[in-house]
This record gives structure tokens, sequence and C-alpha cells, in this order.
């Protein structure tokens, strides 16, 4: 009943498999049938380049979509004017992009040091030192060493004397300790091969041939010219920034003639270029008296940042001091001493000279500075008179069938149809 109501299922037909049929089998192609068509014989690589080399000719235009959302179109505005706010407050306004900037800059450091100090030694006596015997070089330049201490070994000779003992390598006990002709490395002088004992005790140091007698390692517990940091130095700085042809100096145009003689440079004065040799190290955080002790250096930073769109007096040099030499307590590399000898003859005709081992001061005057001024684009586009800038800045020239120029500019002037560096005004001038 189930079978009459609803139906039975057809059974699927058997499909029938074929074998593969070899060409011989299969016999020669109906007459009536067609060859495929050569593009169907393609391999699919060969329509994708086909299909990539006629691209080439497709045409893409872009779609916009307005999407009717407040607070898309709220985040929008937001991004924009956080943009414009970038732009107009940071680039424009602090850190002035619509100027043009020159960091090339030219400059001069002309220093003269004064002071005198009187000192009384067992090796030079009464000696009045003044700016002749303690500034090197003398004829000042950007760098200056000013000697603060010195240890003098006077009236060296050439002959034999024992080599000191504090020198690595120079103590003996017996001869074949010394080889001849040799020198230690931080020796004063050429071993003859002779160990000279003495002390009772078995041991003594290499003879050697230098300028005798060595120089002994004192540690004095002042320095030899204390008064020195009283001494002053005067620092002449002139700049240029080419770019914009500016000039200035660092010294201030007084008609007072003695104004340097007694001004002194401080927060109040400076312009007054004339600085105190103990200011200067207290500047960098040091004690004047030590550091003559052991010497070191500091550089003096002479910076001009200035921005031309104001007044030239507003161009001031900003003076920072710093101490090169230490940057660690304590270092081992901290100070600067170096020798330096005055030779002389005897009645005899024998050489003998003076050996100073002298500590100081090294001072490195530096300069840096940018000068900035209204860019060019403002000056040609935004000002109420740009035409004419710009009539001063770009030079329009025609050139005729003879090569002559028809409208030449000498300094700003219309020269009367000359060639180039040949009219009666001479070349033209490169401002």
């Amino acid at each position: 009943m189930d079978e009459q109501k609803w139906g039975t299922k057809c059974p699927r037909p058997l499909r029938r498999r074929s074998l593969p049929r070899s060409p011989a089998a299969s016999g020669p192609a109906p007459s009536g049938a067609e060859p495929p068509e050569a593009g169907s014989a393609l391999r699919p690589g060969v329509m994708d380049c086909r299909s990539r080399c006629l691209s080439i000719f497709d045409y893409k235009t872009e779609k916009f979509v307005i999407a009717k959302n407040k607070k898309v179109g709220l985040l929008y505005r937001l991004l924009q004017l956080g943009v414009l706010g970038y732009l107009l407050g940071w680039v424009f306004l602090v850190k002035k992009g619509y100027q043009a900037v020159d960091t090339t800059i030219q400059s001069s450091v002309i220093t003269k040091v004064k002071g005198v100090a009187f000192t009384n030694t067992s090796e030079l006596k009464e000696h009045l030192w003044d700016v002749a015997d303690y500034v090197i070089p003398s004829q000042g330049e950007n760098v200056f060493f000013v000697v603060t201490h010195m240890i003098v070994t006077p009236h060296q000779r050439q002959t034999t004397c024992a080599e000191s003992p504090h020198v690595p390598g120079a103590r003996c006990s017996q001869d074949s300790d010394c080889s001849k002709g040799e020198a230690a490395d931080t020796g004063n002088g050429v071993m003859t091969g002779k160990c000279l004992l003495g002390g009772g005790n078995g041991s003594g140091t290499c003879e050697i041939f230098a300028w005798c007698p060595v120089e002994k390692p004192t540690k004095p517990t002042k320095p030899l010219l204390g008064k020195a940091e009283d001494f002053t130095v005067y620092i002449k700085n002139s700049i240029c920034f080419p770019k914009f042809n500016f000039s200035k100096t660092n010294v201030l145009h007084s008609e007072n003639p003695n104004f340097l003689k007694f001004c002194r440079f401080s927060s109040k004065t400076p312009y007054c270029p004339v600085f105190r040799l103990g200011t200067i190290v207290s500047y960098t955080g040091n004690d004047f008296r030590k550091m003559a002790m052991e010497g070191g250096v500091i550089g003096i930073e002479i910076e001009w940042n200035c921005d031309l769109d104001q007044a030239p007096s507003a161009c001031r040099p900003h003076y920072s001091f710093r101490r090169l030499d230490k940057f660690t307590e304590p270092s081992a590399t901290a100070g600067y001493n170096f020798r330096f000898a005055k030779y002389y003859h005897d009645v005899d005709g024998v050489e003998f000279r003076t050996l100073m081992k002298v500590y100081g001061i090294r001072f490195d005057v530096l300069v840096s500075g940018k000068g900035a001024f209204f860019c060019d684009f403002v000056l040609l586009y935004l000002i109420k008179k740009s035409h004419f800038y710009r009539d001063k800045k770009y030079e329009q020239i025609r050139m005729s069938s003879q090569k002559f120029l028809s409208r030449h500019l000498v300094n700003g002037e219309q020269d009367s149809g000359h060639t180039a560096g040949q009219g009666p005004s001479g070349p033209a001038n490169r401002s």
C-alpha cells in the first residue's frame, strides 16, 4: 500500500565504461568534423600573459563614496585641523619653517692674554712672568695655552749619569742587567752597559748617556703661577653668513676708548669679550688651584643663532664653557702638560740647556651658529609688493643674432646693451 501511495524509486542505469582506443582502431575522423580553434589549444599561462599585455590599454578611474555619517565626518575634519595646526603652530611659528637658514658660518678668532706674576724659586731665583713667558703660542689664535705650573731642571749637559729609579727597567744589580746601546721605553737616555750601585743594598740604576742631570719627578703642593687666576683674555670673534651677506662681531661698538680696558664679561655685559681666567674655570664647575696643578683643557663655545628678520642688534653671541679633558672621577687621563727647553752656550762653546715641564690650561675657542631670514616664497608670492621683488630677483635676458644682450643689469641698473662683462661699467659684481 505504501508503495502504491508513494511509488518506488527507479534504479540508476549502469554506466558503460569505455576502454581507451588506439589511434589505429579509432580510425580517421569523420569527414564532416571541423578542427578545433587555435585559441582553444593555448595553455592557461599563455592566456594570462596575453591578458596582462592587453590590460595596459585599460582605463581606470576612482570611485568616491560619500558617507553620510556625522561621527566619521567629524573625525575626518579633526584630523585635517590637527595637520593644519601642526603646520601653522609648530612648523611655521615655533620652528619658523618660513625662513631660509644658513649654517655655513665663516668665523675668525683673535685672542690676547694680559697679566703679570712674580716668583722666587731655587731653580729660577727671582723671576717676573709676562705674556711672552707663559702664553703659547704668542700670536693669539683660537687655541692658546696659559702656563700655571712648571718643573725646572737647569744646566743640563750631554754626558753620563744615573738613570732615574722611577723609570721601569732602569734598576740593576750588575752590569749585565744594562744592555749597552739600548734605552728603556720611558727612559731619558741610552745605556752605557754599566750598573751604578748605590745605597749599600746591592742595587742601583743603569748608567746612561743623556742630558744630565735627569728630570726629578717632584710633586709640589701649590702651583707656580697661582696668580694666573686673575689674568684676563680678550677674545675677538667676527662672523659672517655669506648666504645673506650679514656680518657681526662680539665687540660692542663704543666711542669710549677705555671700554675694553675696564669692562669684564658678565650676564649684564655680554658684549664685553674680556674674560677672567678664574671665572672661566669656575663656569666649568672646577677649582682653578687644583686645575692649575695638573693642567686641563677648556672649551669656550661661542654660538650665534640669529633671526635676521629682527634688528641686527638682536643677533648676539651666547657663551658656554666646558672642561674637555675630564669626564669622570677619578680620571687617569685628566690634565695637560708638555716639555720644552731653552738652549745656551758657555764660555767654552759647550751647549747646555734648561728643561721645563710645564702644566697649564689650554683654551679652545669653538664657534658655531646659523642665520635665518624670510624665505623667498613669502617675498615672491605673499607680500603686497611681491612683483617688485620678483623683478629684482629674476632678470630677463634676450639674445640677439649678434649675441648681444638687449637688457643687462649691473648692480640693479639697466645697461645700454653691452656684452656681458665688456660694458663701460666693467663686469657685474655678485651680491
